[in-house]
C-alpha cells in the first residue's frame, strides 16, 4: 500500500519556536516555570512539560500569584493588558509569542486607534483571537466573525472604515469568500490577509493528497484550531479520513483494502507522534 506524508506535516515555525522557548528555560534552572494557557494544543507536549515542572497557568488571578518564577507567554499570544499586568506586578516574563501573531497585534493597534472599525476572520473563542482583540484600542468597535451568515449580518457603526485581519490558522479559502461577501457592501475596507504562509501551505498540500488517496489521517491535538481545519479540508477532498491525536486512536480496521493513505498532521503536532503513526501504517500493511 502506497503512503504518502504531507512534507508540511508537524510544527510550524512559530510552535517549534514556543516549544524550545520552554524546554531551554526548564534547562537553565532559574525557578519555577509557567505558561499563560498551554505553550501550544497538544496534549502530549503539554503533558510532557508539566511532567518536567512547567506549570500551566489560565487566569489573570492566578497569573499574579507567579512571582516565584518566570511566565511564559505561549505562540497564541495575549491581549496587551496581560503584558500590562506582568510589568505592573514586576513579574518576569518571556514572550514565545508566534512572530506572525505579533504581527497582527501591531496591525490592529495601529488601524483602531487612527478610527478604523477592526474586523477579525476567525474563532472568537481561540486563544489567539482572544489576544488579537486586546490589542485593539477600542474594543466596542472590533467585531470577530467566521460565518457567512455572519458576514451577511456584519455592519461597522457610522459606515466606518474598516480593517480585515484573519487569524493565522483559518481556511484561506473561507477568508475569501467572507470578504468577498464584505466587499459587496461597499464599505472603504483595508483588507490584510494574515494567514501565515505555513498554513496556506499545509492546507494546500493536504487538499492535493487526500484528493487522490483511498484514506487519510490527520494527526492533531483535539483543541488544535488547524488541524481542525485540516481535517474539514481532507474530508471534503476524502470521505476516509480520520482525525487522531496519537497512534493509540488510530482505528486500522478502517485502512483494510484500499491501496493508498495519506498522512498530515497539525502545527502542533510533534515529529515522534507523526513518525510512529507512519510507521505503524507501513508496517501492518
Amino acid at each position: 500500500m502506497e503512503v504518502i506524508l504531507a512534507n508540511s506535516a508537524g510544527f510550524c515555525f512559530g510552535v517549534r519556536r514556543a516549544v524550545d522557548t520552554v524546554y531551554e528555560q526548564v534547562a537553565q534552572e532559574n525557578g519555577k516555570i509557567y505558561t499563560y494557557g498551554p505553550i501550544i494544543h497538544n496534549e502530549e507536549v503539554v503533558a510532557d512539560l508539566e511532567k518536567k515542572g512547567v506549570c500551566v497557568v489560565d487566569t489573570e488571578e492566578e497569573l499574579r500569584n507567579c512571582k516565584d518564577g518566570t511566565v511564559i507567554i505561549r505562540s497564541h499570544g495575549v491581549g496587551k493588558a496581560i503584558y500590562d499586568l506582568l510589568e505592573a506586578e514586576n513579574i518576569p516574563y518571556v514572550d514565545a509569542t508566534c512572530p506572525f501573531v505579533q504581527k497582527i497585534h501591531q496591525i490592529v493597534e495601529k488601524y483602531s486607534r487612527e478610527g478604523c472599525h477592526v474586523l477579525i476572520i476567525g474563532n472568537e473563542n481561540h486563544p489567539e483571537v482572544e489576544g488579537i482583540k486586546g490589542w485593539s484600542a477600542n474594543s466596542a468597535e472590533t467585531s470577530v466573525i467566521s460565518t457567512v451568515e455572519e458576514a451577511y449580518d456584519f455592519a461597522p457603526k457610522g459606515g466606518k472604515k474598516v480593517c480585515i485581519v484573519s487569524q493565522t490558522t483559518f481556511n484561506n479559502k473561507n477568508f475569501q469568500e467572507l470578504v468577498e461577501i464584505i466587499s459587496k457592501k461597499g464599505y472603504d475596507i483595508n483588507v490584510l490577509n494574515t494567514i501565515c504562509n505555513a498554513t496556506q501551505e499545509r492546507q494546500t498540500e493536504a487538499k492535493e493528497i487526500a484528493a487522490k488517496v483511498d484514506a487519510m489521517i490527520v494527526v492533531g491535538g483535539k483543541n488544535s484550531s488547524n488541524t481542525q481545519k485540516l481535517f474539514e479540508i481532507c474530508k471534503k477532498e476524502c470521505e476516509n479520513t480520520c482525525y487522531i491525536q496519537t497512534l493509540e486512536d488510530l482505528d486500522l480496521s478502517k485502512l483494510w483494502s484500499i491501496n493508498s493513505v495519506g498522512i498530515t498532521a497539525g502545527a502542533s503536532t510533534p515529529n515522534k507522534i507523526i513518525e510512529e503513526v507512519q510507521k505503524n501504517v507501513r508496517v501492518e500493511f
